[in-house]
């Protein structure tokens, strides 16, 4: 069984980037669907921003990602997804985690998160 440790998180100014990643240990992903999801202080759910199929690669974003997140597999190391990010917005502060799947579920597998601050 894989597990996933998230990275890359910080500050950040408005309209900054971050390039998050999501790295496997005891396995590659390739044959994964690999999600990217955030909670926000004070609540409870995991938004989904990002997944990215299996096989195929089809790629889906939140609404509020579309346009200034892109996933993405990295080739070179089949244990890596990342999450580039854009355009950032203060709304998008929240702890970002990762999971082999598309609907978020709590599991020992995942990581403790990446904090993401977006702030002046």
């Amino acid at each position: 069984q894989v597990h996933l440790v998230e990275s890359g998180g910080g500050l950040v100014q408005p309209g900054g980037s971050l390039r998050l990643s999501c790295t496997a240990s005891g396995g590659t992903l390739e044959r994964y669907a690999i999600g990217w999801f955030r909670q926000t202080p004070g609540k409870k759910d995991h938004e989904k921003v990002s997944c990215i199929g299996a096989g195929d690669g089809v790629t889906l974003y939140a609404d509020s990602a579309k346009g200034r997140f892109t996933i993405f597999r990295d080739n070179v190391q089949n244990t890596v997804v990342h999450l580039q990010m854009t355009r950032l917005k203060p709304e998008d502060t929240a702890v970002y985690y990762c999971a082999t799947a598309c609907t978020w579920y709590d599991d020992d597998r995942w990581g403790q998160g990446t904090q993401v601050t977006v702030s002046s």
